[in-house]
């Protein structure tokens, strides 16, 4: 099956790419383009996922850069000659890059994936927000590491990520939105069981506009759509064992 990669208008031209869970060697639980090593799937064909992949990005396999996600506001920033496997071990959740021939990435499953780029001055960047990253500042954190690189003009786009009807969270959860500012409200409205509904698009574009980034959202759920999308929420309402993780990546 061949791959399928959502792109946007305002990341053009460079090569960059959403790519939903079509086109992988995985089966079972990860069926399709599972590309998280962190995940229980067979990791020779994580590989091969892989490589489809930094194929696509016309990049060879030892070429496409991730890190080690772990919901932080740290950010790494590629210069050339970094080791790759040494970046990928690397805690972080944001990679900035001012190199060609190497594309960047980051893995979701619910969370925001986020490419961002300045074709001009030849800085671009993938970040991963979940709302706890969101929160804690790794946007701000990625778009001052991308000025500090040279770039001025900064676009982004949010790629698939969950949606507000399909995000039910609790009262706490609100609160510590609510806590750090109570003008965040207007991210959560009321859900079918009496319980808030959190908008972490919203939230994603609402913090990259306040920091003078052109924002979009690609429009896509991963929860609502199975058949393109994996999703952490989906896979623990189906009581499922594991979950595949989909990769967003961009080049110069």
């Amino acid at each position: 099956m061949t791959l399928e990669i959502l792109t946007h208008p305002a990341l053009r031209p460079l090569r960059h790419g959403f790519f939903t869970r079509k086109g992988g060697a995985s089966s079972g639980l990860f069926s399709g383009l599972n590309c998280g090593r962190g995940s229980t799937d067979q990791r020779e064909i994580v590989a091969i996922n892989r490589a489809r992949v930094a194929a696509a990005m016309g990049v060879g396999p030892d070429r496409l850069a991730t890190v080690h996600q772990t919901h932080s506001d740290l950010v790494v920033t590629l210069t050339g000659g970094e080791d790759l496997d040494e970046v990928a071990a690397t805690e972080a959740d944001a990679i900035v890059s001012t190199v060609p021939g190497v594309a960047i990435s980051v893995l979701t499953a619910d969370c925001q994936p986020i490419l961002l780029a300045d074709p001009a001055a030849g800085v671009i960047a993938a970040a991963h927000a979940g709302w706890k990253g969101a929160l804690g500042g790794i946007l701000e954190a990625t778009v001052a590491a991308m000025r500090a690189a040279g770039a001025q003009d900064i676009r982004a786009v949010i790629g698939p990520c969950i949606s507000q009807r399909a995000y039910e969270v609790g009262e706490d959860f609100m609160d510590r939105f609510l806590i750090e500012d109570d003008s965040h409200a207007r991210f959560f409205s009321g859900g079918p069981n009496g319980r808030p509904m959190f908008n972490l698009p919203g939230f994603g574009l609402a913090a990259l506009r306040e920091l003078g980034v052109e924002a979009e959202w690609i429009g896509h759920c991963t929860y609502g759509d199975p058949e393109r999308f994996f999703s952490y929420r989906r896979a623990t309402h189906q009581g499922a064992a594991d979950y595949g993780r989909l990769i967003s990546a961009i080049a110069l």
